[in-house]
């Protein structure tokens, strides 16, 4: 009688951008429940949700490998040690992928949140999970997570888990960070601001020939309820005013574009388009590719 198998095979898919190929990479996902929502009732919150096939708010945590011509960047690092064991796979499925982590050249980072950033250092030893690797994000970043005013006015789960994981993580890489308000980040990859969610909120536009990914960073969190209904917010956004309207530019730019998008909160592996839909927007999963 053959076994059945006990577990999936490694979270990881190609897809192909002009010359350039992007692997998703998913770090695992975190549980959670519907009270983080802002601007929408609990229950039309989980009506949306069941009536996508969704009986909970799972949030899927992907991280994206870019090759380029003579780089390879990694964008995110996942959640490391610092969240539910569902998370913190991204080591494990770099390994699958064949990838050593003292191959990688650059870290970008959409935001320095702890399911982003966590997964920069090891924390029983200290030491740089990507030991050459320099680490590149907006300047507002540390400037806000390193800010001590900043950090006295969160509570106390802000205080630990986004202000200290973010500087604990990011320290080891002080002397290797290379911070940017916009523009080309590395060949082929442009920053571009998306401000609300965290002041440095950023996400990458990657291009090669005709063909464009946009890796949106944490447009939506929830993203069967935040596309349909695009005025809701997290708790956790650092300025929710300016995460919705940031979030409704991009939305606008993305369905009038017919842009392919990802990102670290869509279901892995992420690759898929926005349409409109009423009053919001739905997305339209990309076909699996069987080939680059």
């Amino acid at each position: 009688m053959p076994t059945p198998p006990l577990k999936q095979i490694p979270g990881l898919y190609h897809r192909r951008i002009g010359d350039i190929t992007v692997t998703a990479v998913s770090d695992g996902f975190l549980d959670g429940n519907l009270d983080v929502l802002r601007n929408i009732d609990k229950e039309e919150a989980r009506q949306i949700l069941a009536d996508n096939f969704r009986p909970a708010r799972r949030t899927a945590v992907n991280a994206f490998l870019i090759y380029t011509a003579d780089r390879l960047v990694l964008v995110e690092t996942g959640c490391g040690s610092y969240m539910a064991a569902t998370g913190g796979k991204l080591l494990e499925n770099l390994k699958a992928a064949g990838v050593d982590p003292a191959a990688i050249d650059t870290v970008l980072l959409t935001h320095m949140h702890p399911d982003h950033s966590a997964g920069l250092t090891d924390m029983t030893t200290g030491k740089p999970n990507f030991p050459n690797a320099e680490l590149v994000m907006h300047e507002n970043e540390p400037r806000h997570w390193f800010d001590d005013a900043a950090m006295a006015r969160g509570d106390e789960r802000e205080r630990k888990l986004f202000f200290q994981a973010g500087r604990e993580q990011t320290e080891p890489y002080r002397k290797r960070w290379r911070l940017f308000q916009r523009g080309e980040v590395v060949p082929g990859v442009t920053a571009m601001p998306f401000h609300g969610h965290t002041p440095g909120h950023t996400g990458y536009l990657v291009s090669s020939g005709a063909e464009s990914l946009l890796i949106w960073g944490d447009i939506v969190h929830v993203p069967e309820v935040q596309t349909a209904r695009p005025e809701v917010c997290m708790a956790f956004d650092t300025d929710r005013t300016a995460a919705e309207a940031t979030r409704r530019h991009v939305f606008d730019m993305v369905a009038t574009d017919r842009m392919l998008v990802t990102g670290m909160h869509l279901h892995f592996p992420g690759f898929t388009r926005l349409i409109r839909s009423g009053v919001g927007y739905r997305l339209i999963s990309e076909a699996w590719e069987q080939a680059l």
